[in-house]
C-alpha cells in the first residue's frame, strides 16, 4: 500500500514537473502581455470574467506547451545537459502520458474560452495552432523564436476581441511589441543551449544571429520600447506608463551586461529577468489608468 502510495506521488511530481509548476517564470512571461492588452483595451477597467478567463488559460496554456514540448523534443532532450532530467527525456514517465497531460490541458483551456464570445474562440483556436506547431519549428525554421513570438503573444489581439470585439490599431502595436519582446527573451533561453543545439542540429534565433546576437538583441530590445512608446502614445499614456518603459528600458541594460561573455548563467539570468520587464510595463500601464482624472 505504502509503495502503491509513494508510486502516485512520485509519478505526480513527474507531471508536475513535465509542466514546469517549479518554474513559474514562464507563467509570468506569457501572462504579463495578457495583462497589458487587457488593461489597455478596456481603459483600466477589464471585465471580470474576461480577467479570469485569460488568467486561468494563461496558465493552462503554459502547461500544455510545455508537455507538448517535451514530447516533440523527447529524443533532442536527453542529449542536451540542462534538458536531459526532465522526466519524459529521464524515461521516469511516458510519451504517451506527456500527450494525455497535453491533451486534457488543452481541453480545459478550451472550455474555458468556450463561455466568451465566437470570434474569441475563434482566435483562441488560431493561438493553439500556433503553440502546438512551435517545438516543431526548431527542426527546420532557422528562427524558431519568432515563431514562439507569435504564440505567446496571441493572447494580446484575442484581449482586445474579448472586451473590444475588433483589433485595433493599437492592440497590433503592443502585439508586435509582445512578439519582439518573446524573440528577445528565448533567444537569450537558446544561448544557454547553443553548443548543444549545434551539435545536434537544431536551429535556433541564437545560432542563426552568431556572434551579432548580443547587437540584434539590442535592435530587438529598442523595437519593443518603440511600440510600446507608439501604443501609449495613441492611447494617451501618461508619466505612469513612460516611468513603466523607463524601468523596462533599465531592465533590458541590465540584461545585456549579463550576457556580456556569453556565459550559459548570464544568458539564463537574463531570460529570467524578463519577467521584471513585463511587471514594470503592466504596472506602468495599470497605474497610469487608476490615477486619471475621471
Amino acid at each position: 500500500m505504502k509503495s502503491s502510495l509513494r508510486t502516485v506521488v512520485s509519478t505526480l511530481v513527474d507531471y508536475g514537473l513535465l509542466i514546469r509548476l517549479h518554474r513559474p517564470v514562464g507563467t509570468w512571461l506569457l501572462l504579463w502581455p495578457a495583462l497589458w492588452a487587457l488593461w489597455m483595451s478596456s481603459a483600466g477597467h477589464p471585465h471580470e470574467h474576461v480577467f479570469i478567463v485569460f488568467a486561468l488559460g494563461v496558465f493552462l496554456t503554459r502547461s500544455a506547451g510545455c508537455a507538448i514540448n517535451d514530447w516533440a523534443d523527447r529524443k533532442v532532450d536527453p542529449e542536451v545537459k540542462r534538458t536531459r532530467d526532465r522526466p519524459l527525456a529521464a524515461g521516469r514517465i511516458q510519451p504517451s502520458e506527456a500527450l494525455i497531460v497535453y491533451a486534457i490541458l488543452c481541453l480545459l483551456a478550451f472550455a474555458l474560452v468556450l463561455t466568451l464570445d465566437r470570434l474569441t474562440v475563434a482566435y483562441a483556436v488560431v493561438g493553439a495552432g500556433l503553440m502546438a506547431a512551435y517545438p516543431f519549428m526548431k527542426r527546420f525554421f532557422p528562427l524558431p523564436q519568432a515563431w514562439l513570438g507569435l504564440a505567446f503573444s496571441w493572447s494580446i489581439p484575442m484581449a482586445w476581441v474579448a472586451q473590444h470585439g475588433s483589433v485595433t490599431r493599437v492592440g497590433w502595436l503592443v502585439f508586435a511589441a509582445g512578439v519582439l519582446w518573446v524573440m528577445v527573451y528565448d533567444t537569450q533561453y537558446a544561448m544557454v543551449d547553443r553548443d548543444d543545439d549545434l551539435r545536434l542540429g537544431v536551429h535556433s534565433s541564437a545560432i542563426t544571429f552568431g556572434d551579432a546576437d548580443r547587437i540584434v538583441l539590442g535592435a530587438l530590445q529598442a523595437l519593443t520600447l518603440l511600440a510600446l512608446v507608439l501604443a501609449g502614445q495613441a492611447l494617451g499614456m501618461g508619466s505612469w506608463y513612460h516611468a513603466g518603459l523607463g524601468t523596462g528600458a533599465i531592465t533590458f541594460v541590465y540584461q545585456q551586461w549579463l550576457i556580456r561573455d556569453r556565459s550559459r548563467e548570464g544568458c539564463f539570468a537574463a531570460f529570467i529577468n524578463n519577467q521584471w520587464f513585463g511587471l514594470a510595463v503592466f504596472l506602468g500601464v495599470a497605474l497610469d489608468f487608476f490615477f486619471r482624472s475621471p
